[in-house]
């Protein structure tokens, strides 16, 4: 399923959130992350691999996530990616502002 103009710019402007909360359930390398939002948005949201790693890089700068090499599924070396302890309490952050966000665009829609 391809992405909508809207969802695209939704994802734009929540990348390091859903990549924090990805990461919040267990550490994986860029393909994985790509792949487990998508599952988990029950396809609604295709992240490219060439927005996840500038992503991470940025998040790694921040403090946020911390890299490490290790051995895939696929017997392959890939760069996996972990939220720090900084990194979660950014998600929580983001998540709290994030919740406030859709609850006053809600209002509006609600409106009558």
């Amino acid at each position: 399923m391809a992405r909508t103009d809207s969802a695209e710019q939704v994802l734009q402007g929540t990348l390091d959130l859903l990549i924090l909360k990805t990461l919040s359930l267990e550490p994986m390398h860029g393909w994985g992350l790509a792949h487990r939002i998508q599952a988990l948005s029950r396809d609604a949201l295709q992240v490219g691999q060439g927005s996840i790693y500038p992503a991470v890089v940025r998040l790694e700068q921040r403090g946020w996530v911390s890299t490490h090499w290790r051995t895939t599924e696929n017997n392959r070396r890939a760069k996996y990616y972990a939220i720090t302890s900084a990194g979660r309490r950014a998600l929580g952050q983001e998540l709290a502002s994030w919740k406030r966000f859709v609850a006053a665009v809600s209002l509006v829609m609600d409106a009558t």
